[in-house]
Parts: C-alpha cells; structure tokens; sequence
C-alpha cells in the first residue's frame, strides 16, 4: 500500500484518477488531552464493497469514522469523496455529503414512532405548513420495501426489538440517500436468525453500489461479509488485505503485532467446596426453578440464547431484582439478598453486560468509577475518606490491569471499550470478592484485551474465587468453564461438565 505522500504524488502525474474510490482520508491526525488517537492514518472506501475496519479498542477505529462522519474534526489530513477534497464540521455535513453512521449505541428517540424517527426535521409538508403523517408514512412503508423490512411505520420504537431499531437506524441512514455507511459493532446484541437478516440487508445495499465500513471485533463476521478490510493499531495505519487473502491468524497478528497462542488459557486448577446454592430461584414471568452449586475456584459457565434468562438470573441472585420464591446459600449458610449492598457485604460482586448504560459513570474519571464499590467501606476514617490510600490502591489496580491511560484523572467515556472494562473489573477486584459473576465480559472488546480478561478469570480461579460467567460466544463459553449451565426460555436445560461440553450439545439444549 502506497505511502499518503506517494499515493498523492501519483494522483497528481494523473497516472491514478481520483475517482477509483468513493471515500478517502489521507494523512489523518486527531490528538487529544494526553492521547494520540491517530497519526497520519490511511483509508480508502471503493463502491459497492464492504470493508471491515479491525483493531484493538484504543487503536483509533471509531476515532476515524467519527472523523468521517463530522463528529470530530481533524487536527490535519485531507478528505476526498468521490475525488473530491471535502470539509465535515459536524454530522449533518457528513449527511448531506451523503455519509451516515450508525452508533454502537443506537441514537433512536423511543417516544416516537418509526417514521416521525426517520423523517426528523425532514417531515412532509401538507399545502398549510403542518406535517403531512399519511405521505410521511407512505415514504417509510417504500423505503422498508427497498429494504426488506417488516415494521409498521407507526409503531413507537420504544415497542421495538434491539433488532427492530437497528433496522430503522439503516433505513434512516438510507433515507438520506446515503453513499457511504458506517457501521460500528452492528452485531453485539443481535441473536444469530438478527444477523443473518442484517447481513442480506448489507448484501442488499452493497449491490445497490453503497460502500459500507464495517466496525467489528468478531472475525467470523468479516470473513462471512467483507470484501476486505483495513487494521489499525496503537493510531496507526497497518495496512490492507483482501478477506480472502488472509487466515484469522494474519489478522491477529496486524491487530495486536504479536501471536496470541492462547486464546482461552484455562488451567486445571483445584476445585473446592461449595461456596454458592442456589434452589428452585424465580422471578415471576422471568425465569423458574433454577438450581446450582458453584464451588470454590470453578468457572461456570452460563449459555442460552438472547431471551434465556441469563443475566436476570445473574441480577436475582446479585439482589437487582429480588427473587420471586427459592433459597440463596452461601458456605451452607441460607442468606436473603434483596440489594447489591447485601451481595457486595457477602462478598459478591457483579459485572453487568451493558457497561455503558449500568457500568461505567460517564462523565466520571477513571478513579471515582474504580473506587465507588469500596468508598465506604475500608477507607472511610472518622466521616473522611482516606484518598491517598484509596488512590494508591487504585493506581496499583490500573497498572495490575493494564489500562492505557494517561492518569486516574481522565474521564472513562474516553477510553475505548475493552479499557472501560478493565476499569469496571478493577472496580469489583478491590472488594475482593469470593464470588464473582461476569454477565459478557468481553462483548464488544477487541482480541488482545479479550485475552488479557480470559488470563485474569483464570487467575482469580487459581486463587480460589468461584466465577459465574455469561457469554454469548460460544468459543469462550467451552474454552474457559469447568462446567457448562444452559437455560432456555427461563428454565435450566441442562448443565455439562467440561470434558462433554461441545458446542452441538449445548445448542441442543439452548434450543429446546
């Protein structure tokens, strides 16, 4: 791949015409407080593809399609669409150069119906200025038969599935008649029938001529919808690949400039005596009659598909939502936990799935989102927090976990996903929990730091912690548990040790 300079000495002589891409950035640089998010970084969208965008969280993937899509503004570099040198400050620049985004987080307003969404501050008007509902409605039925989607215009997307409103966010980006569409983690809370349906939509637009950037950490996917792909790491442009031409391996290596031989290092720890029984739990409507013992060093894990029952189970016995009826024992001994501050007192502790939403604390820094679970507890002397000995350990925490950050003193919004996770990790290790229940740990979080996660669950086995963990990945769920829980539609179908656990069989029983 040619140098930014050189490929614009090439364009220059003419030898190249500007027009061979649809979207490019050259020699793009964004810096922030204490971080260099991208230095003179490369990339080239052609039309009518799907090109995969790869790298570590913090390697500077979301930071360019920002760029791309108006919400930052570059310290340098240039912009062609089309051949053409372009300006974006802000999002409706991107958009009305025919550029969209669709967020990780989806950016829908529930209150409203799915067209009012679509056509916002673009609405049909009637001949007296008011907003024309019957031809707004008319347009968003056409567009969802452009793209084969069944959903009624006038439903209020707060009634939709996550599914559901990830469609109305493609079909809005494709109501502004979009050339370029970015699609960051598109996937992360769509059962496998959702993503097949997202992926003929994508082949869809692709035919159509729209290019398509695809954010994602999961590599079946790029090899199953890209045409190729680009990979970034530490801010920098590594380079470009057909998806045909590399193997899961090659990626690795460009994403993270090492092998990672081990992907689930899973030791054979010594297993000890039960510390966690729970008999016949329910929540009314949710889930019914779920028993297990979890011991001391065991990793459990905790399969089903989305709609299972999974995460209220790990929320029941955490005390979100108090259970219905059944018993909760810990070391023999039956306790009521109807609160996180009884579970955290019985040392429990808990990682949600949605860090963002009922994890992290946003517009916090690094140090008050780490040190929130033990505040009161072990460093409050006379009514005064002791905050030299909490920041210590605290530090020591980051370190031990390898966060990249500047200081304790940046914002966790910040920080890439897998950076957020390890902060929210941290968080419950300083409780130093017994029992530890870890709902996706690694969703929506790059290779290196998945490994990074795996070698420390496996640790805190070897120390004797009894570790719940929920996936929906299945090589993770086999690769790290003792022993395997699967439940379907509320109910516990079965639970496999480790040596029969294989992925058919717990499909088998995902399914019933």
């Amino acid at each position: 791949m040619l140098s930014p300079s050189t490929m614009a000495a090439v364009r220059a002589s003419g030898a190249v015409p500007r027009s061979d891409y649809l979207l490019e950035a050259e020699g793009v640089r964004k810096e922030f407080p204490g971080v260099l998010a991208l230095d003179d970084v490369q990339f080239r969208l052609k039309r009518g593809t799907v090109h995969a965008l790869m790298g570590e969280n913090g390697a500077g993937k979301s930071t360019l399609m920002k760029i791309l899509a108006g919400i930052y503004v570059p310290d340098r570099g240039e912009i062609l669409l089309k051949g053409q040198q372009i300006r974006l400050d802000s999002p409706l620049d991107a958009l009305e150069n025919g550029i969209a985004m669709i967020h990780q987080e989806l950016n829908l307003m529930p209150f409203m119906t799915v067209a009012e969404n679509i056509w916002i501050r673009r609405e049909p008007k009637n001949r007296f200025g008011f907003v024309d509902h019957r031809e707004m409605y008319r347009l968003t039925s056409d567009l969802f038969k452009r793209l084969n989607i069944s959903i009624h215009p006038e439903t209020q997307v707060r009634d939709l599935s996550v599914a559901n409103r990830q469609m109305v966010e493609i079909a809005k980006a494709v109501s502004y008649e979009s050339d370029v569409l970015i699609m960051d983690e598109p996937t992360s809370a769509l059962t496998e029938r959702e993503v097949a349906r997202l992926f003929q939509i994508i082949r869809d637009l692709r035919a159509q001529g729209i290019g398509i950037v695809y954010i994602t950490h999961k590599m079946n996917e790029l090899f199953e919808i890209a045409d190729e792909f680009s990979v970034f790491r530490d801010g920098k442009y590594i380079g470009t690949h057909a998806s045909t031409d590399v193997t899961r391996d090659d990626i690795i290596r460009m994403m993270v400039g090492r092998e990672i031989t081990q992907m689930f290092p899973k030791e054979e720890v010594p297993i000890g005596d039960v510390v966690l029984s729970v008999r016949d739990l329910s929540l009314k409507g949710v889930f019914h009659d779920v028993s297990f013992d979890l011991r001391a060093g065991e990793i459990l894990g905790v399969a089903g598909l989305v709609g299972s029952g999974r995460s209220n189970v790990a929320e029941t016995i955490f005390g979100v939502t108090p259970a219905s009826s059944g018993t909760i024992a810990i070391h023999g001994q039956d306790v009521v936990i109807d609160s996180p501050n009884k579970a955290i007192k019985h040392r429990m502790a808990f990682l949600t799935e949605d860090r963002k939403e009922t994890g992290c604390l946003l517009i916090l820094d690094i140090l008050q989102n780490m040190q929130i679970a033990v505040l009161q507890n072990r460093f409050v002397k006379y009514g005064f927090v002791t905050e030299r000995e909490l920041t210590k350990i605290c530090d020591d925490m980051s370190r031990k976990l390898r966060v990249k950050t500047p200081n304790l003193s940046e914002r966790i919004e910040n920080l890439s996903g897998g950076n957020q996770q390890k902060v929210l990790i941290g968080r419950w290790l300083l409780t130093n929990p017994r029992i530890l229940i870890l709902d996706e740990p690694t969703r929506g979080i790059d290779v290196g730091a998945k490994a990074e996660i795996h070698r420390l669950v496996t640790e805190l086995a070897r120390d004797g912690v009894a570790v719940i963990m929920i996936s929906s990945e299945m090589p993770e769920v086999l690769g790290m548990s003792d022993r395997v829980m699967v439940m379907h539609e509320g109910r516990v179908t079965g639970i496999l040790d480790r040596a029969e656990a294989t992925q058919i069989k717990v499909m088998e029983l995902a399914a019933r």
